[in-house]
């Protein structure tokens, strides 16, 4: 099977997705996967995959929210068009994050509108509000190591963003 059909890479989980964003540092362990994918029995998260809006609809640097099941998700794309991605990895793999909207400090749904940038290679949102920020990648406050924000799936089907929740 492709890469793809079985979700290895950055927020490239699909039916049998492996790890919190792929490999890294809450993905692929000496011996494990990590949060969203093969679980403590090693059976993979099932995933509800929701189309969100088309990939060219999201500007490149800027956040923006979408409400899917009653969650407020976070979107933001940080990388080119997904042409220059590699082949091990799904479409629109490390182009597009998608995390939990409510900043954990403040408790408001504001991370959408939130300054995009890395830090040290790693893609963060500070928060408008504290300017806390926070990976795209693993979830985790870089500015408060016992915050964190939920990691959610993402995937490229046919030019759409699609976000996965459990």
């Amino acid at each position: 099977m492709s890469a793809a059909l079985n979700g290895h890479g950055l927020n490239g989980h699909g039916p049998n997705g492996h790890g919190l964003n792929g490999h890294g540092p809450n993905g692929h362990g000496p011996n494990g996967h990590g949060l969203n994918g093969d679980g403590l029995n090693g059976h993979a998260a099932r995933l509800r995959w929701h189309a969100v809006c088309p990939l060219d609809r999201l500007q490149p640097g800027r956040g923006v929210a979408a409400l899917l099941e009653g969650r407020q998700i976070a979107l933001f794309r940080v990388g080119g068009s997904g042409d220059d991605e590699a082949a091990d990895r799904p479409s629109g793999a490390g182009v597009v994050h998608a995390i939990e909207n409510i900043d954990p400090i403040s408790g408001a749904a504001v991370l959408s509108r939130g300054i995009v940038g890395d830090r040290q290679g790693t893609p963060v949102v500070a928060s408008p509000i504290y300017k806390q920020a926070f990976s795209l990648e693993t979830g985790q406050c870089l500015d408060d190591p016992d915050r964190r924000v939920e990691v959610f799936s993402v995937r490229i089907v046919d030019g759409w963003v699609r976000v996965g929740l459990s």
